[in-house]
């Protein structure tokens, strides 16, 4: 056992969001072995209503905890000093002073056998400088955002294309310069590593790939659910994040491009929005045949219930949850190519999948009008989580990194850490 500091953009608790969801199993992961102290920002309004109860939560997974309150609006605002840096927007929108030093007392504190980093971000509290002590350090890119910015440019009109190419090469300086100094670095998929070292060949020998997985006990489909589809519904679902600009991009162009040929092929035919904040362009989507949940308490009755799950991301980096988390439910899903190059399974055995308009309403009329075939894939997408996605077994290839180092002193308790042990009544929200 060590005491670890693990950093994170974002509460990892409630896991309602594919960010959330990863960090807070490699949370629980790490606080299985380790004495955890961590360090986040809450940025969204229900989590800061909530916080109380989420914070009984994560106290008795962590030896301390420091939470900074994040403004999604002053952090933009704070962002654009990164203009005249010359850095990624990115890092001033992350940079809290108190969360630093919080950093530095703990680091001060002693015994801080490594700091696990989630999202890169977060790699500039643990930086080289004076006075700082700079620990061992693994670090979760997850996706290159580097390369989310450039995709973001290359799908929007000057200026902001502008400023998104900007950002994606300056924030994929500040990753090279990340990876270059940290132990190991790892991204969810193969191909984000290829990716990642196609821009940072220097990284080569220092960095793995560490997939999602999935709870496939709580997304599993021996749950029983009421419907909340009318009777006689043909329910089409997607489920995410409603405030993030690739979920938005993915509705909008199916509603648009897909939808109306699909209701005239099929009747009683429905598109259900399920996810948290959506946006006016989402909002202005709702309609006698769209439907836009806004938060839900539990998304799994929309997956079981589903007659199929599609996910038409047209930006999209590593392995999207939404996809997981309806294979596990054991729903026929279909998915851009965008989504399916990141998923070990075999398309048109295990899900389906679409490039095109043409591709979507083909695939969606056939499987609809084939209930036997939508069942067998259901079950094969189920089959296949079971096999690939154990969280567990992913999220293992950071103990090697962890344990490779572990010694005599490996485990000592800062003693002059605020936070004794055990004290976590101790943490601060700032």
């Amino acid at each position: 056992m060590g005491n670890l500091l693990y950093l994170v953009h974002r509460l990892p608790y409630p896991p309602n969001k594919g960010d959330k969801v990863r960090s807070w199993h490699l949370l629980r992961h790490l606080a299985a072995r380790h004495r955890v102290f961590l360090g986040t920002f809450v940025d969204d309004p229900d989590d800061a209503a909530h916080l109380d109860d989420y914070l009984a939560v994560l106290r008795p997974l962590c030896a301390d905890l420091h939470v900074a309150r994040l403004s999604p609006r002053l952090g933009r605002l704070r962002s654009l000093s990164g203009l005249l840096a010359g850095e990624a927007l990115t890092l001033p929108y992350y940079r809290d002073a108190g969360l630093q030093g919080w950093v530095d007392a703990t680091l001060r504190a002693g015994a801080i056998d490594a700091a696990v980093i989630f999202s890169s971000s977060m790699a500039q509290y643990v930086q080289p400088a004076p006075g700082r002590s700079v620990p061992r350090t693994l670090v979760d890119f997850v996706d290159v955002d580097s390369a989310k910015w450039t995709q973001y440019a290359d799908n929007h009109r000057w200026p902001l294309s502008w400023l998104y190419r900007r950002e994606g090469e300056r924030l994929l300086a500040f990753e090279r310069a990340v990876a270059a100094t940290a132990t190991r670095s790892f991204f969810v998929t193969e191909n984000e590593c290829a990716l990642f070292l196609a821009r940072a060949p220097e990284a080569a020998g220092r960095i793995e790939p560490m997939g999602n997985g999935v709870d496939a006990d709580f997304f599993s489909p021996a749950h029983a659910f009421p419907s909340p589809f009318a009777a006689g519904e043909v329910p089409l679902v997607f489920t995410g994040a409603m405030d993030y600009w690739p979920n938005v991009d993915a509705v909008c162009g199916f509603v648009a491009e897909v939808l109306p040929r699909l209701i005239a092929a099929v009747p009683g035919l429905r598109f259900t929005i399920v996810g948290r904040s959506p946006t006016p362009a989402v909002l202005a989507l709702a309609g006698p045949r769209v439907v836009v949940t806004g938060t839900v308490p539990d998304v799994r009755p929309y997956l079981r219930h589903a007659a199929l799950v599609v996910a038409p991301l047209r930006v999209a980096r590593g392995i999207q949850n939404k996809v997981l988390e309806a294979m596990a439910v054991g729903r026929p899903v279909l998915a851009s190519q965008a989504c399916a190059g990141a998923v070990d399974a075999v398309v048109g055995r295990d899900f389906l999948s679409a490039a095109t308009p043409d591709d979507y309403v083909r695939e969606i009329t056939a499987l609809l009008a084939d209930p036997a075939r939508a069942i067998a894939l259901g079950e094969a997408a189920r089959a296949r989580v079971l096999a690939r996605y154990s969280w567990e077994a992913h999220l293992a290839r950071i103990d090697a990194h962890l344990d490779a180092h572990s010694g005599a002193a490996f485990g000592a308790a800062p003693d002059a850490h605020p936070a004794a042990p055990g004290a976590v009544a101790g943490d601060r929200v700032a």
